[in-house]
């Protein structure tokens, strides 16, 4: 260990931008064994690692990198399982530079972060391939049934650890494929689905039961669910995305980041997607122009890149520095031909004479005094007017709450003022009796990784519930 002195931190190598613009394969290689043992042997050991600290889910990150140093890559793997049901696609999607890596005390000395993400990535895919990964083992039968709504990362980590707790688990999803934004909304470059899927069928073979193409309150009202099971646990993540407020924003062409995802992730898969080969959800041969500056908008610029786009833009209100998405994104869409406009928002739309988009028109912004989150707020500059060339525009602005009591039917669920479910904070229940709640739906959009973790406490909580209506049960018969 301590070794970062001498040794330079070095990711795994990617693939030209050229060439990995041309497909959805993921743009790395996981590392070899004696590049993972170098990179890990840079750890400085931290009394106090800041690296968990700042992880969601405290992952023992210093003491698997220790182990992964010396070699001992199957005890490695057994430690960061503990803390995480999906190191390897937490490896792949976490915004490290703003999380473990972010907060490496080597980092803060100028000698490079640890490269933690591709680390973790590498234990988890080697314990698959070496046949370590073992199977879900349900615990001893406790004669109680749990329905998770919502087959995401925070509903898929609380089904595993339910099950594992031996309850009877039903996993229900409106989607005909599990993991939610996993699988359908973050493209295969950055994770392959067959990642994906390996995980949803351990969990399969472990005993879940997965009620796939399943919308609760229109196959089965939330009453009748409760009804029908001892607990329930909504996770069902926030779908419902932000609009335009822009005269014209309503033309053809303009759509929602979420349904450009899914047709290609679903196009990906060989699905038949009318809407892709239509063209209406499709950015070949179009001049396209993403607004937005997350992750999310990093996914469609870099997908309408591998889609044959002549060009790809991505307007931010805000200055490279001030963006929420990850910064290696950026460095990467820009590798692979993205143009970003900083400081600039859309005004207005035009369109042609059969009602689809062919401009946006523009103003540059300046930032301003700091909001109440803290961060400096745009202002239009009135003299900063532009137009850009537009046949596509994806909407990239962020997410919010479904009107959950009305899509449920169950109107005594409580909501908070953002349309997010209503919880207490100790106990994890909703305004119902057993209804639980977890992830996004409940912390507003946000990263995987905290889904996971949000995942691991609501099971948690659900067994305390569960143990003790148990209880009370007996004493009334």
């Amino acid at each position: 260990m301590l070794q970062f002195v001498d040794r330079q931190q070095s990711y795994p190598d990617k693939r030209p931008a050229d060439a990995r613009a041309q497909d959805f394969r993921e743009i790395a290689d996981r590392y070899a064994r004696e590049a993972a043992e170098d990179q890990s042997s840079r750890c400085s050991q931290c009394g106090v690692p800041y690296c968990s600290v700042h992880c969601p889910l405290h992952n023992h990150i210093p003491d698997w990198l220790r182990l992964t140093a010396e070699g001992r890559l199957r005890e490695a793997y057994e430690l960061s399982n503990m803390t995480s049901t999906m190191p390897e696609i937490c490896g792949r999607i976490c915004p490290q530079d703003r999380l473990c890596e972010g907060n490496c005390v080597i980092e803060f000395s100028g000698h490079g972060a640890v490269t933690i993400g591709s680390v973790e990535k590498y234990i988890t895919d080697t314990a698959w391939a070496e046949g370590w990964v073992e199977p879900l083992q349900p615990g001893p039968d406790r004669g109680q049934s749990v329905a998770v709504i919502g087959a995401g990362p925070a509903g898929l980590s609380a089904a595993e650890y339910l099950r594992v707790g031996g309850y009877e688990v039903h996993v229900y999803d409106r989607h005909d494929r599990s993991g939610g934004l996993l699988t359908y909304g973050i493209p295969g470059f950055k994770l392959e689905k067959e990642v994906v899927m390996r995980r949803v069928d351990r969990l399969k073979d472990g005993g879940i039961h997965f009620h796939e193409g399943f919308a609760v309150g229109e196959d089965a009202t939330l009453d009748e669910l409760r009804e029908k099971h001892d607990a329930i646990l909504i996770a069902t993540g926030v779908y419902k995305a932000r609009d335009l407020k822009a005269p014209g924003s309503g033309h053809d062409g303009i759509v929602p980041a979420l349904d450009f995802l899914i047709a290609s992730n679903r196009k990906g898969f060989g699905d038949s997607v009318p809407e892709y080969d239509d063209g209406s959800l499709n950015a070949a041969n179009r001049h396209v122009v993403v607004v937005g500056g997350g992750d999310t908008a990093m996914d469609c610029v870099r997908t309408a890149i591998r889609q044959g786009a002549k060009s790809v833009k991505c307007l931010y209100r805000r200055d490279r520095d001030n963006m929420p998405g990850s910064q290696r994104e950026v460095a990467n869409a820009e590798e692979e031909g993205v143009e970003f406009v900083w400081l600039s928002g859309p005004t207005a739309f035009e369109a042609d004479e059969n009602g689809g988009v062919t401009t946006l028109r523009g103003t540059r912004m300046k930032l301003g005094q700091p909001d109440a989150s803290g961060r400096r707020a745009p202002e239009p500059d009135p003299e900063g007017d532009f137009t850009l060339e537009a046949d596509l525009v994806i909407k990239a602005l962020g997410f919010e709450a479904e009107d959950l009591p009305v899509l449920f039917g169950a109107e005594d669920l409580s909501v908070t003022r953002w349309g997010t479910l209503r919880i207490d904070h100790e106990t994890m229940m909703t305004s119902l009796d057993g209804v639980f709640a977890a992830g996004d739906i409940v912390r507003g959009a946000s990263l995987v990784v905290w889904a996971i973790r949000d995942g691991r406490e609501v099971s948690e909580a659900m067994h305390r519930y569960l143990k003790m209506k148990k209880i009370i049960q007996k004493e009334a018969a």
